[in-house]
């Protein structure tokens, strides 16, 4: 029982924060640290239930993809500028991810980083608001391949738990001039070949432990994903209409107070 509950927690807080810029990761690894889990034990597990929440975006935006995959066929322009843009804006994490996967596992179970990065997250998401161009581009198709690119290679900041991916190419698509309910959906549509990169990777090193019945299963991971997909469908729609609205300044001061309690926290225990 107490494992399942420690799933079903888990899955919300991947569910709800998975597409907010205010790290899923991070969030996860506090949890971990607050609730007293075993960090090694639930490594694997808080990083293959993103899964859960990439599939609700695939739900959610069903439309567009049908829309991009019927255009494929038919070489529509658009089309093939929207698929561009996701691949190529995932190929620069890849290439990093792949060559310091090592020192990014390091990474993952500190939470002292995770809550510093917290903190200076959220001061350059008030930056990026204030300074940020004035926005004209409007759509994915439409942004220019050098900004994709910059966007790109901002995303692998995201490596350094606590920043967040979603944060990253968020302030780096705002700073670039793009508007900010697209750059929120291009970082929705770039998570789907980042985050299916990374959980492939995670399960083919993992494997064996997986098999042999060590750290947590195949079952518990299932639930988490399902858990994190029903709660990522109810915040997706929330988080555009909340940055339609007011923009991204709410998850900045948030970022800035749930970092600098938990630095303060860690920083007594």
């Amino acid at each position: 029982m107490g494992d399942i509950i420690n799933i079903i927690l888990l899955g919300i807080v991947e569910g709800v924060t998975e597409f907010l810029p205010v790290s899923s990761t991070g969030h996860l690894i506090l949890a971990t640290k607050l609730l007293g889990y075993d960090a090694a034990r639930w490594e694997v597990f808080n990083i293959v239930i993103q899964l859960g929440a990439i599939l609700a975006i695939v739900v959610l935006y069903w439309r567009t993809f049908l829309a991009v995959a019927m255009g494929l066929a038919r070489r529509d322009p658009v089309a093939l500028r929207f698929v561009r843009n996701i691949l190529v804006a995932f190929v620069p994490a890849a290439v990093l991810g792949l060559a310091i996967h090592k020192q990014i596992e390091a990474l993952l179970g500190n939470a002292l980083v995770v809550s510093v990065a917290l903190v200076v997250g959220g001061i350059a998401i008030i930056a990026v608001e204030r300074l940020a161009p004035k926005s004209d581009i409007v759509g994915v198709a439409d942004i220019p391949l050098g900004k994709v690119i910059g966007i790109g290679c901002l995303q692998c900041l995201a490596m350094v738990p606590g920043v967040s991916r979603s944060g990253a190419t968020i302030l780096g698509a705002l700073a670039l001039g793009v508007e900010r309910r697209t750059a929120a959906e291009f970082s929705f549509f770039l998570a789907i070949p980042t985050m299916l990169g990374a959980t492939t990777l995670e399960l083919v090193k993992n494997r064996h432990e997986l098999a042999s019945g060590h750290g947590v299963g195949l079952g518990a991971i299932g639930l988490g994903f399902l858990v994190a997909f029903v709660v990522a469908l109810l915040v997706v729609k929330w988080f555009v209409g909340v940055v339609t609205r007011h923009g991204f300044i709410p998850f900045a001061w948030y970022r800035i107070i749930a970092g600098s309690a938990a630095f303060i926290w860690l920083m007594t225990i």
